[in-house]
This record gives C-alpha cells, structure tokens and sequence, in this order.
C-alpha cells in the first residue's frame, strides 16, 4: 500500500503559514508590502489587542481586478514574477505568493477592493481557508485587508503568542521600518484607536526619524551620501554622543526592502570605531540602492535576510562612505540642560565650579611630596615616550630634565613678577616631578612635536598623490581655566565653556603614541637581565604554545618553560614602566579569547591596554603646566573627541546655553 501521498491544499497552506505567518507582526509585514506594491501614498494599519483580535490595513493603491481577487489566494499566484529570470531582477517587496493564502489558513479574512476610481469594487470573505463570500460591493480605489481572529483554527500556535505589548511592539517596529524605508508613503498605525505612529508621507526621511524616535534623536543625526559604480549609499548617521543599548535602532534598506544584514552591520560599527562607548550602538537608517542583480531576496520565506554578489566591495563602501562623513564632524557633544520633574531626569545635582588657580591646580608642595613618592618614569605621565622599561631611561627624558633644571631660574622670575608665590625651589621640584609629560621649554619643540610634524608632512604628501582624505575638523583653541575635583580640566573660548576628561585625553594620546609604536615593536625590544614568569591554566597553556608567534609581532618575546609556566625574556622599553607585566598578561588573555587573530586586531588591542594603564587617573591633580600641555596634545591628536573606548573626551557649554542658564536670555 502506497504510503506517501499529496497534502490537500488546506494542509499545505496552513504548513506555509507556520514558515510566514509567525505572529500578527508578520500578517502586517505581508500586507504593508502589498500595499506598497500597489503603489500606495497613503496606508492606514489599524489593530485591536495587539493584533490577535483584528488587523485592519487600509490603502490607496493600485487594488485588486475583480477576476484576480479570488486567484489571488492560491498558493504561488503572484503578479510580481512570470519567468524564471525574473528571480534575479526582483524590484518589489512581495513576489513569492504565500502571503495570503497562509494568512487566510489561520484566521477569517474580509478583503474590500477597487482598481478603478469608478466606484466599483469586490469583496470576498474567507475564514480558516474556506470561500465564505464573493460578491460585488462599493468602495474607492485600493484595498481594504481585514483579519480577524488570528490563529483561532490552531490553538497550539495561540498558546505560544507573547502578551498584547509584546505583539504590539513587534508590529510596531514593522511600521516603523518600512516607515524608514518609504518615506514618501504616509503611514498611520493605530492600537485600539490610539494613534501611535503618523508620518507625513513628503518624502523626508528626517521627519519620519523624528516621528519614530523623537526629535532630539533627529537633531542627532548626520546626513550621509555616497556613490560607487555599483553602489549608492544614503540616510542618515547618529553622532556618537546618541546611543542605544541595542543594535535595533540600525536600519539597512535595500532596494526600498528593510533587510537584516550582519556583514553590512559590521561594517557600519567598524566606521565607528574607538568613537562609541563598549555595548553602545548608533541609530541608522542606511538606504542603499543598486542593480537587482547584484542582490539575492529569495534566501529567506520572510524575506528578510539576503545576499549579496560582492560582499567585500559592498561592506569596504559602506565602512569608508560612514566613516568619512563623521570625520567631518566636530565630535564635541553639548551638555543638556535637565528640567526637574522631565521625562529624562527627576532631579538635578548642582555641581559647584571653583575657578580659582590656587584650588584648581595641585600645590606645588603637593607636587613635591608626589615628586619624591613616585618614580619620574611612572606610567601616569602625560608624555609616554619617555616611559621606559627595565631601569632604562631614553636620552630624550635626561635631555628634557636637564632643560627644565636650565629654564628653573627664569621660571622663579617670572613666578615672582606674576605673584603666584612660586618659589624657584618649588617650581624647581616640580618641573622635574614633571619632566616625563613632555613640557616646551621656550621655543625648543620636543622629539614627539618633531614627529608629529614629520607624520603631518607625510600624510600631506600621500594625500596629495591619492587624492584629498576628508579630514577631521581642526580641535578647537582652548585658554585653559582650572580643574574640576581632580578629574575634569576646565577651558573656554570665545564659542563658550569646555569640561575635559583629563584621563580619557590622555588614553587618546597614548593610544595613538603607542599605535604608532606598535607598527614596528620588534626595533625597541630589549633583553630582560631578570625574565618574567607567568602561568597559565593547564588548558590555556596548550591553547598558548600555538599562539606564540603573536607575541613577536608586537616586540614580545614569550617562551614556554615547562608545565603551565612561560617567560618573557624580551619587551619594548616604552612599554608602561612597572605595568609590564601585567600588559603583557593581558594581552595572552586576549590572544586566548579570539577566535581569529590578525596583526592589525593585535597592534590595536595592545595599544589600548598600554594607553589605558599609561594615562593619568580620575582624582589626580595636574599643574596648570602639565593640564596646558595635556590640552595641547590632544589637539594634534588624529581624532580627539573620543577616547579608544568610544568615550566622549569633551563636552561643550555654549555662552547661549550659560545665559540661558543664569536667564539672561529668556
């Protein structure tokens, strides 16, 4: 007896609905793209209980021939493709004709339609997949989808459904893609009569970000563009300062179809990178266009994942095309004034400002007692080349110290002319305490300014024969005040107020010094007298014996000595003095942990955990020298908003915004 058989229709359909029609969100997904393939302006979505009692969704568009309303419920009857070929040049949203009959399997359908502006149209009902009527009516151009009752026929499936704001949340996120994805469409979403989304539908997508996500995540945003031979980029970018906690507000349209793309999301955050917080995601809205053949929307029954003919060159387009419009940018966010009682803050603390030089700078006694405690190498000082390792102390350093002794008696002069009270002994230990952040003595430029200038001298020149890099805005000229509970450097210009993040200036400044070093790490490694020992897990000494080769990409010779021990015999001399170890400890954690490692993940990674151990503390007072030193250069720094964490490093106040603090503005 023959034991394989043909599913009836009914069986089929209600077997395609489990693979489309997954929630209420999906049945609005399915619908809404009909909508927008019968070239709708305007789409009215209206849902009662969170769409398992009703899903209304009413358009303008093109409607449904009275002769196709009832084919179109049969499984595979589409409009959209007739041949094979048209597979690969798929324009519209909806094509592989499962929508409806999957939605009419498990639910009771009412469709009201028209394709002419005469007045006429059909409407047939359909419930649990059975033709209940199909009769003439009247009604305007376009169409009019009810659904009721969803999963009423398959109580299993209703068991699983989420509660009513869980279900309305998916099925607003659906209007608020494709709202982002057809701004010239205005759409209407509305909950037990409530309106919780309304667009304009005049084709600016501002608007709609402003109306899914609030008006100051809109003034948020920067304008991107771009176009390659094959490719064409628009939409829009947050500023770092405007996170999320989740990757949700990242929307890619493709085509006009919102999609989910990994690659295309890793690229995005790669443009971002060092500029945002850890676990900290921008807000989005990518369009991107090009030929239908280059991209595959056939990979997925809700069409939502696709794929792409030349990944590589998409996913390096889009990095460069977001990275180069925040480069533009001045990345300094504006401080935001709180009303008591708003939405975003119940309570206000009033921080207190002490501009005085006297409280706002360590006292030079102060300075003194540190100076004698802390060894002048100490990785805390604001200039990391003269960091050294081993006891070994580069020429630069004794030639700046010797400089500083040199320059202490005009310095007493001077301090007397001005009154501050500086005696020479006291500037004297102080300059040397701080001969390690690299002070300008007179005229004479430092070794780190002659590098800079010989860096700037050659990326000129490499611009110049590629063609014109966009470069960052010029860091803004601050006159330095005072400092903020030894934590926060106080500065102003004629724009306004300025509060910096003295230790993430100063992890930018490391990190970019110690960047450059790592290019060539091998050149400055010297042996070790005494090596270091470290042991590891049974496991992860295995997983090392594998990976030591790494460890000589970045100047770090590391050996296996028995068992779980290995030793480092060998390291850079400017690698933080007295954090040795303890860098290079975490950089085996680091190797363990990845799961593919390259030169550039490596030199980056080291670079962070040797700016982060090498830079100056929250809590730890600066002299006015060393804090105008600090602020100088981080305005030569290739990118100094953000710290390698993706920290803000500045925050603006505006004179407007002071007056209209102290209301001599109303």
């Amino acid at each position: 007896m023959a034991k394989i058989k043909v599913l009836d229709e009914h069986i089929a359909n209600q077997i395609a609905a489990g693979e489309v029609v997954e929630r209420p969100a999906s049945v609005v997904k399915e619908l809404l793209e009909n909508s927008v393939d019968a070239g709708s302006s305007r789409i009215d979505v209206m849902v009662e209980e969170g769409g398992l009692a009703s899903i209304r969704v009413l358009d303008n568009g093109g409607g449904i021939e009275p002769d196709d309303v009832e084919t179109a419920f049969y499984r595979h009857a589409t409009s959209k493709i007739a041949h094979g070929r048209d597979l690969f040049q798929i324009t519209s949203l909806g094509f592989r004709g499962e929508a409806l009959p999957s939605i009419a399997a498990v639910a009771k359908v009412e469709v009201l339609t028209s394709a002419s502006d005469d007045g006429r149209a059909r409407r047939i009902v359909i419930e649990g997949g059975r033709l209940v009527a199909h009769e003439d009516a009247a009604a305007q151009q376009g169409t009019d989808f009810t659904v009721r009752e969803l999963f009423y026929n398959t109580p299993a499936r209703l068991k699983y459904m989420k509660t009513i704001q869980t279900e309305l949340g998916h099925i607003s996120d659906v209007l608020y893609r494709m709202a982002l994805s057809h701004p010239e469409i205005a759409f209407t979403l509305r909950h037990n009569g409530n309106v919780l989304l309304q667009t304009l539908g005049n084709g600016d997508l501002l608007q709609v970000i402003a109306a899914v996500y609030g008006t100051s995540a809109a003034k948020a945003m920067l304008v991107l563009e771009g176009e390659s031979l094959d490719y064409r980029v628009s939409g829009f970018i947050s500023k770092p300062e405007w996170t999320r906690s989740s990757r949700s507000a990242i929307s890619t349209v493709v085509n006009g179809r919102f999609v989910r793309s990994f690659g295309l999301n890793q690229a995005l955050l790669k443009a971002y990178h060092t500029l945002l917080p850890i676990n900290r995601y921008p807000l989005t809205v990518l369009r991107l266009e090009m030929h239908p053949s280059l991209v595959d929307v056939n990979v997925h029954p809700a069409k939502l994942e696709v794929r792409f003919s030349k990944e590589a060159e998409l996913y390096q387009f889009v990095e460069e095309t977001v990275r180069a419009a925040l480069q533009q940018q001045v990345l300094i966010p504006k401080a935001v004034k709180r009303e008591p009682g708003s939405k975003e803050s119940k309570s206000i603390i009033q921080e207190q400002f002490h501009f005085s030089k006297d409280q706002a700078f360590a006292e030079p006694q102060e300075r003194a007692v540190r100076a004698a405690r802390e060894d002048l190498d100490a990785p805390a000082a604001i200039s990391p080349e003269y960091g050294t390792s081993s006891g070994h102390r580069p020429a630069a350093a004794d030639e700046a110290q010797s400089a500083v002794s040199r320059t202490d008696e005009h310095d007493e002069r001077t301090a007397r002319q001005a009154g501050t009270g500086f005696t020479g002994q006291q500037s004297g230990i102080r300059e040397a305490a701080a001969s390690t952040y690299k002070l300008e003595v007179g005229e004479r430029r430092t070794p780190y300014q002659q590098e800079a200038e010989r860096k700037a001298q050659q990326l000129a020149a490499e611009q110049a024969l590629q063609g014109a890099a966009p470069e960052i805005p010029r860091f803004p000229e601050l006159t330095l005040i005072g400092q903020h509970h030894g934590t926060y450097l106080i500065a102003q210009n004629d724009s306004g107020l300025y509060l910096i993040d003295q230790h993430a200036a100063h992890e930018r400044i490391n990190y970019e010094y110690y960047y450059g070093k790592f290019g060539n790490p091998a050149a400055a490694s010297q042996e070790l007298l005494l090596p270091i020992t470290l042991e590891f897990t049974p496991s992860d000494a295995e997983k090392l014996k594998s990976r030591l080769h790494w460890f000589e990409q970045a100047g770090v010779h590391l050996e296996h000595f028995g068992g779980q021990t290995f030793r480092v015999t060998s390291y850079p001399y400017w690698l933080p003095k007295g954090e040795e170890s303890d860098v290079i400890e975490e950089m085996a954690e680091w190797v363990l942990q990845e799961k593919t490692i390259d030169l550039a993940k490596l030199r980056e990674a080291s670079s962070i955990m040797c700016s982060c151990r090498a830079s100056i503390k929250a809590n730890q007072k600066l002299t006015e020298r060393e804090a105008s030193v600090l602020l100088q250069r981080l305005g030569q720094c290739k990118q100094p908003y953000t710290c390698p964490h993706g920290r803000p490093i500045v925050v603006s106040f505006s004179t407007y915004d002071l007056e209209k603090l102290f209301k001599r503005v109303m």
